[in-house]
């Protein structure tokens, strides 16, 4: 940055660190922290195999199968 970019930029930084000194004087006694403002719960599911070894079906739907694995063109740059 150039220093003209620089001092255009100060009038910002001083607003945004006016603006955290201002968080810092609110008292938040007993207030638990939280990630996020609604309550979340992650959906999980149980780990379990399903039917597996299901190999050659999904390699009939591949445009391309190669030893096993699905086909690619070749990248080289």
């Amino acid at each position: 940055m150039t220093d003209a970019e620089i001092e255009a930029m100060v009038p910002e930084f001083n607003g945004i660190l006016g603006w955290v000194e201002q968080l810092a004087e609110v008292d938040v006694t007993g207030v638990e922290p939280m990630t996020a403002v609604i309550p979340n719960t992650l959906r999980l599911r149980d780990d379990v195999v399903t039917d597996g070894n299901i190999r050659d079906k999904v390699l009939a739907n591949a445009p391309a199968a190669e030893h096993g694995f699905f086909g690619v063109p070749k990248v080289i740059e």
